[in-house]
């Protein structure tokens, strides 16, 4: 096996990985802030004793370790708005809107890494709306305050990862990633008075998970956030930004296919949301092409 198809392998593993994270997020039985905050806890717990992240800390200025934990709180807020969404809605719904990510990267980039914006961007933003419409008209009534929660938590996660490639490119990956989760860790007790009133929550933080949801959280931990971490950092020696990108937004079409043998989420929604998602997913898939043959322009012109 060649090393690049080894990477591919590798990578599609991750997908598949991180696909499983709105199953366990509606298989736990914790609501979305006590769930996020055992889940940045057991990965916090687990980096102190890995030596590499404290290297990586010690490396950084206090400028940017500042940076990182406003990312983190951005992060943490970005895993309990989608919990959030699985909760109120359904794996299915909170893995669509994920989905809009790219569309509010292409957006934020430009303020976030102070380039010009480019106008095919909005072009592709605008492309997904007939989806986002099927979506919404798909959706149970009931459901539909996860899609405002999940289109919030798209929004979360598009700023961190705008900001991660602005202050954290050439970081230590692990100590990033530490710091990350330790500042969500610590701000994560601060929104404990507005959960009731933002995330129709009024579970306490610190509650004691059951052994069945300890399991299952260690699972999410482990095996949805370090693993496919580390084994993504391995894969992106041979693949490149495109291939990552093209790779990664298979994870809503993992999530949906999961989410149908086990919950049987397709009785609970209807064509008209497939269809949505299908659209949003069709664009989403024609965004990295899109970036690509901007950069192949380019390349053409400064041949020239």
């Amino acid at each position: 096996m060649s090393p690049r198809t080894r990477a591919w392998l590798e990578m599609h593993v991750c997908v598949v990985l991180w696909g499983f994270t709105a199953i366990l997020g509606k298989l736990i039985t914790l609501q979305a802030l006590p769930l996020v905050w055992w889940r940045m806890t057991f990965v916090t717990a687990a980096l102190l004793f890995v030596r590499p992240f404290w290297r990586g800390v010690a490396s950084l200025s206090t400028r940017s370790i500042a940076i990182l934990a406003g990312t983190g709180v951005l992060l943490a807020l970005h895993w309990v708005t989608f919990y959030a969404a699985v909760k109120l809605a359904n794996a299915s719904v909170a893995a669509t809107c994920i989905a809009l990510t790219p569309v509010a990267i292409a957006f934020i980039d430009p303020w976030v890494g102070r380039r010009p914006f480019d106008f095919r961007e909005l072009w592709f933003g605008l492309a997904v709306l007939p989806g986002v419409v099927l979506v919404v008209g798909g959706t149970p009534t009931e459901m539909q305050a996860g899609i405002l929660v999940g289109v919030a938590s798209a929004l979360f996660v598009a700023l961190v990862s705008c900001l991660n490639k602005r202050f954290a490119a050439g970081a230590s990956a692990l100590g990033v990633t530490g710091i990350e989760m330790a500042a969500g860790v610590v701000f994560l007790p601060l929104c404990v008075p507005l959960g009731a009133a933002l995330l129709l929550s009024s579970e306490p933080l610190f509650v004691l998970p059951a052994a069945h949801d300890i399991g299952l959280l260690a699972a999410l931990a482990f095996g949805c956030t370090l693993l496919p971490f580390a084994l993504s950092l391995v894969a992106l020696r041979e693949l490149s930004a495109f291939d990552s990108a093209l790779a990664t937004n298979l994870e809503p079409v993992y999530t949906i296919l999961l989410a149908i043998p086990i919950f049987g989420e397709q009785l609970e929604l209807g064509v008209r949301f497939y269809a949505g998602a299908a659209i949003v997913l069709a664009v989403v898939f024609m965004h990295p092409f899109l970036g690509r043959s901007g950069l192949a322009a380019k390349s053409r012109q400064l041949a020239r």
